[in-house]
């Protein structure tokens, strides 16, 4: 007897699995040491070219893009290694799960980037859950009159703005027929290809163990990114895409065990308010998405 598998829950197991792959990828980052963000970042994404490549020889797609697209895969790729570089300085200067949590600002940033650039409608419930979340980012980046202390928070929250600009055009590129593997092969090649100058100059000696790390970094985030994929093939993002803070838990245990890090009590209400945000967003997006279905009946 064939065992039939609940397409909701497959989803949402796929996308806590994605979860903590990009929560292992952050710490292996942090676990490589005193390395340049540009070397982390190169490793990471040829490891992540290796089997986007892969996948695209599997499935037999085309390596090119569509006509008309090329500009789109360089807005893309040029948010999305900002937003990695970012992300990665920020992992390397700031409590895990605080770095963690300014990435996933991305999805707000992604709202206003499609009301700008897409022409997408925004409602008045939307704007102000994006404006409860960058008042929850306040609480984590705390800001102070000494710019030091500040930057690394800063930096990582440029890198939610990057990635949600990158989610918002990679969103745009599904649209126009290009596939997922090879908007994830055009991206890793284009880091790849940005970062070699400085790796070639610039480049720091490494031990067996941190070049290790740095594989280990970009197996994560290859699990993560197929994951997240195939997570959003069984279901659509309105109904588990919240289940992708769960990477904050994550990060903080991890943090917590292998750092000794504790965030601290601002920290959490700066997660306490995103997070809600995120909830609350998406029960909004759900309804709004069942009231349409209604009306056309």
């Amino acid at each position: 007897m064939k065992l039939k598998i609940n397409k909701k829950y497959m989803g949402v197991i796929l996308i806590i699995t994605s979860a903590f792959c990009f929560a292992l990828m952050n710490t292996f980052v942090r676990l490589s040491g005193d390395l340049p963000t540009i070397q982390k970042s190169f490793f990471r994404n040829f490891v992540a070219v290796i089997f986007a490549f892969a996948v695209l020889k599997k499935n037999k797609i085309p390596m090119k893009w569509n006509k008309g697209n090329l500009k789109f895969h360089l807005i893309r790729s040029t948010a999305g290694t900002i937003g990695i570089l970012c992300n990665f300085y920020a992992i390397d200067h700031l409590v895990l799960s605080d770095a963690s949590m300014l990435n996933k600002m991305s999805p707000f940033f992604s709202i206003i980037f499609s009301l700008i650039f897409l022409r997408e409608k925004v409602t008045v419930t939307q704007s102000l859950l994006v404006s409860s979340a960058f008042i929850g980012s306040l609480f984590i980046i705390k800001p102070t009159f000494n710019g030091m202390e500040i930057l690394p928070a800063v930096i990582g929250f440029i890198g939610g703005m990057g990635a949600g600009a990158a989610y918002t055009t990679v969103r745009y590129l599904g649209k126009r027929g290009e596939k997922g593997p090879f908007i994830v092969f055009f991206f890793s090649s284009f880091s790849c290809l940005v970062t070699l100058p400085y790796l070639i100059f610039n480049y720091q000696p490494m031990s067996i163990k941190q070049l290790i790390f740095l594989i280990c970094a970009g197996l994560a985030a290859a699990g993560g990114q197929f994951s997240i994929t195939a997570a959003y093939c069984y279901s659509p993002a309105k109904e588990i895409s919240v289940y992708d803070y769960s990477q904050i838990i994550f990060a903080a245990l991890l943090g917590y065990f292998l750092f000794d890090q504790i965030p601290d009590v601002y920290s959490f209400i700066g997660y306490i308010i995103i997070i809600i945000s995120a909830i609350i967003m998406f029960i909004y997006n759900k309804n709004k998405d069942i009231k349409i279905k209604t009306d056309k009946l």
